[in-house]
């Protein structure tokens, strides 16, 4: 049987990090992530890594793209005000196709907010991240073990398709405590042509930039990126399925809101409701796949978030208005409670019958 250690979810993505690989952190403390650069202070030094506390956010995202040009896995974690700080330097990294992994643990907002767990950072994520064409691998952990997992996914993926990697969590997955392995399998950087680390006097200078005043030649780039994109889309959407074969009720969560989900859809199983749970793990690209298979069956499908409402819209897509999807939320740090979500099930059960 494989060793576990309990670990935060903070804590669980420093090491799984570091175990992909990465050894070079920059960062700036913001509650509720702040466990991710403290352990990398901690940890960084003895390994002969670099760790810095970086003056700013806007610092800490220009840092990384540093390193990245010059072909080393690299990492940056932040809470959602500071990801809107880094999200000009996420937008250089896309333009200029290096690879990152970026850490965001969700709090509530807008503006300050306040430090608990939130997700209304979603479309931020999922949308682009900043300004311009482009998109991120968006990684949505639901346990502490794929805060390790998925972490070290996010760095492998970053590299295969030269992109940025976002694991988009919540106060709550940071700051919650379970068992974890950490014996996990890493693919090795793979190599870099492209990078800035020096000639050696046998190849061309390489150029990292994402500056193009050509019209014609940033448009091509942008074609082709998103080329690259659609190979995201084809070869990597994950997800989890629950119960849903012949579900009339199906929620739908990711994240700290999916588990929740899931103990009301157990509990409405209970009570004799066909109730179901599918759980995007990749939020982009998204899954549209399980809600195309239930768009003719189902009979309607509740939405769960920490937020106003933002997954919905692409839950809504995917399943080409077909079936009634309705929202179940708490916001500003609240957390939607099993029996508010069964409840909402049980209502909409009686409805269809």
């Amino acid at each position: 049987m494989a060793n576990k250690v309990l670990m935060k979810g903070n804590e669980a993505i420093a090491e799984a990090a570091i175990k992909a690989g990465c050894m070079h952190y920059f960062g700036y403390p913001i509650t509720p992530q702040t466990e991710i650069a403290a352990y990398m202070a901690k940890r960084m030094p003895k390994i002969g890594g670099t760790f810095l506390q970086a003056e700013s956010e806007v610092a800490a995202i220009n840092m990384v793209y540093g390193v990245s040009s010059a072909g080393y896995r690299v990492m940056t974690s932040s809470s959602s005000p500071g990801i809107s700080l880094k999200s000009e330097g996420i937008s250089y990294l896309a333009g200029a196709d290096l690879p990152a992994v970026i850490i965001n643990v969700q709090r509530g907002g807008p503006g300050l907010g306040g430090i608990q767990p939130s997700q209304a950072d979603y479309n931020q994520a999922t949308k682009g991240g900043g300004h311009g064409d482009f998109h991120m691998i968006v990684l949505a952990p639901g346990s502490v073990q794929e805060m390790a997992s998925l972490t070290i996914k996010g760095f492998e993926l970053a590299d295969k398709y030269r992109m940025t990697s976002m694991i988009l969590a919540d106060g709550t997955m940071g700051q919650m405590m379970e068992p974890v392995e950490l014996d996990l399998e890493v693919s090795p950087a793979p190599e870099k042509p492209w990078a800035t680390n020096g000639t050696k006097m046998q190849r061309k200078h390489n150029v990292v930039n994402s500056l193009s005043l050509v019209p014609e030649e940033l448009e091509k780039l942008n074609f082709a990126r998103y080329e690259r994109y659609k190979q995201v889309e084809e070869n990597e959407v994950m997800y989890e399925e629950y119960l849903t074969e012949d579900a009339d009720i199906v929620v739908t969560a990711y994240g700290i809101a999916s588990r929740v989900a899931k103990n009301a859809v157990d509990e409405a199983r209970a009570n004799g409701i066909k109730a179901g749970l599918i759980r995007p793990i990749t939020v982009w690209p998204f899954p549209k796949a399980p809600y195309k298979a239930i768009a003719n069956k189902a009979k309607h499908v509740i939405c769960v978030e920490l937020s106003m409402g933002q997954m919905i819209d692409d839950v809504r897509l995917a399943l080409e208005c077909k079936v009634p999807v309705t929202l179940c939320n708490r916001a500003g740090g609240m957390i939607p409670s099993v029996d508010q979500v069964r409840t909402e099930i049980e209502k909409y059960a009686k409805e269809i019958n």
